[in-house]
């Protein structure tokens, strides 16, 4: 009998495959089992400082972190392509998801606690959909922007090809502008996971009310260390953070690095490129091979399906058609402005013209802040994540090393931060500036090195061999190639320091508080003080100025970068 009707044969390397697969559903199957307990279950068992607990609480914060990141993905897939693909979509999704990822969202913390709580009364699902959705909001945003940014930027001769094709749209999506975005989404998928553990530890120990829901995790487990001041418990969730953090960059992100170089633009082959033992490993099984390729088959063939519709738009003229859809466009946006307006009028009501000026003048100071703090990022960055792209192996060495430093709760740092402060005698308005960029700097880095890492290899050897060199290399090849990556960078830290500037401006450790000048500590010792009006107002001004700022800077650059830089 041929040897091709058999099925494929395991061998050894199927043997290690099955046991990652079968020990991840394993893992999942466990989690999901404890997230149907009773609520009253967290209080049987609570949370303890005993490390012997560090890896079930690792295995729960970790379900809950990849359950984020794939709805993250859903959500960049399908509002990214929107706001890429549609004019009228593009004017308030952009404005708006640059609102959403610098506006504190564990203001919004308590409300959507309910909703979940309200959703699966008595259950413990509640509460986990609740940490997820924190986590989700701490992930989102730099992933949809990157994705945003990749469908604006598909090169020319790429879109010439499809067309020459005939793709469909829905071809056109799958086969030319998915593929060409996953080398930045890759890295910001990367970046997402990191920036998540920052927002774990307010994810699982949620305050309601007078109560607080412990979920199991390291970010209860931190939140409790830090209430006991048990430096111990806090060093060792630190090594559980580094363990996990290394084990999802082996198993997860370095093979899909690895596989994502294949999508890199160019015609010539590269010297280095990035390896994964993993995907070495999985390349070289039968069995899973073969179970795989019915999917890969299944995701082929939905790829090219030649989906059309055009068939089910109004039948009219297209000036006809354009004219009537934005005027019902614009009037509900009007509507909806004004109905705004006014419901943010009516919580400022009982606050005077002067408490208002006050707060415009903060919000230039914490402007100050974060401008001058991002350019000194740039500066810093963008050379580092060029060197550190352009070298595949460098990159899978300090790849996880990355990731740790972005993962690193930098609220750890406050108390140090106080400490000097206090002791050498500081301006708090100067020294507490550099919290607010702790997280936010390493959007920068990440979209630079997925930047560089996409650069096309001919791009490269043609400037070597011109003998291109100094800053006419970087003016004229380097620079317009990384651009658009740079320019999402800037965009997703500029909003996470609006976002740090809540904690980063007013900070405290023991009986000292110290609090500089600016809009978010402005919103953080009325929040202390349960001043709603107040809050509401600070809230309103920060949407104001990012609003006024994405409109005045950053789509001028994101056309600039669409019109001027493709590759």
């Amino acid at each position: 009998m041929p040897q091709s009707v058999w099925p494929a044969r395991p061998n050894r390397w199927d043997v290690v495959a099955a046991g990652l697969v079968f020990g991840a559903l394993a893992l999942i199957i466990a989690v999901a089992r404890e997230m149907h307990m009773p609520l009253e279950a967290l209080g049987a068992a609570p949370i303890v400082l005993d490390p012997v607990h560090l890896p079930a609480y690792a295995a729960r914060t970790t379900v809950r972190m990849f359950a984020a990141l794939g709805l993250s993905l859903v959500f960049t897939f399908a509002i990214g392509a929107l706001a890429a693909k549609s004019r009228r979509a593009e004017k308030i999704l952009i404005p708006l998801l640059d609102i959403l990822q610098s506006v504190p969202v564990l203001g919004y913390l308590s409300f959507t606690v309910l909703v979940f709580l309200s959703l699966f009364p008595g259950s413990v699902l509640g509460a986990e959909l609740a940490a997820i959705f924190v986590i989700f909001t701490s992930q989102v945003w730099n992933m949809t922007f990157s994705f945003y940014q990749s469908l604006r930027t598909v090169p020319r001769e790429l879109e010439e090809a499809a067309r020459a094709f005939q793709f469909s749209p829905w071809q056109r999506f799958w086969r030319l502008e998915v593929p060409f975005a996953i080398p930045g989404l890759v890295w910001n998928m990367m970046m997402s996971m990191s920036g998540g553990w920052f927002f774990v530890v307010a994810a699982e120990a949620i305050a309601v009310g007078t109560h607080t829901i412990a979920l199991p995790g390291i970010g209860s487990y931190v939140a409790l260390a830090i209430a006991e001041r048990d430096l111990a418990a806090v060093g060792a969730a630190i090594v559980a953070m580094l363990a996990v953090i290394g084990l999802y960059d082996q198993l997860m992100f370095r093979p899909l690095v690895a596989w994502a170089d294949k999508f890199r633009m160019g015609e010539t082959a590269a010297l280095e490129v990035p390896r994964s033992w993993l995907l070495t490993l999985l390349r070289r099984t039968r069995l899973v091979r073969s179970a795989g390729a019915p999917l890969r088959r299944g995701a082929h063939e939905m790829a090219m399906w030649r989906l059309d519709f055009r068939r089910f738009e109004v039948p009219f003229s297209q000036g006809t058609k354009t004219r009537v859809a934005d005027a019902l466009y614009y009037g509900v946006l009007a509507a909806l402005g004004l109905a705004g307006a006014g419901f943010a009028a009516s919580l400022v009501a009982g606050i005077g013209i002067d408490e208002v000026l006050h707060v415009l003048l903060l919000g230039l100071f914490t402007l100050l802040r974060v401008a001058v703090l991002l350019v000194i990022a740039l500066v810093v960055w963008v050379p580092l994540g060029v060197l550190i792209g352009l070298r595949p192996r460098l990159a899978a060495r300090l790849q996880p090393l990355a990731q740790f430093l972005a993962a690193f709760p930098a609220n750890l740092l406050f108390p140090v931060a106080v400490v000097g402060i206090v002791h050498f005698r500081l301006d708090p308005d100067i020294w507490l500036s550099p919290l607010m960029l702790l997280g936010a700097q390493w959007y920068i880095l990440f979209n630079v090195i997925a930047g560089a890492s996409a650069v096309p290899h001919d791009l490269v050897e043609a400037a070597r061999g011109f003998h291109v060199r100094g800053w006419l290399w970087w003016r004229k090849v380097m620079l317009p190639a990384v651009f658009p990556y740079v320019i999402t960078g800037a965009l997703t830290a500029w909003g996470g320091a609006w976002n740090a500037s809540i904690v980063a401006e007013a900070v405290r450790w023991g009986d000292t508080h110290l609090v500089a000048q600016g809009l978010g500590a402005y919103i953080t010792v009325h929040t202390e003080a349960g001043d709603y009006e107040r809050i509401a107002l600070g809230v309103i001004v920060m949407c104001l100025f990012v609003v006024a700022l994405n409109r005045l800077l950053w789509r001028p650059l994101y056309d600039a970068a669409a019109r001027r830089f493709q590759v």
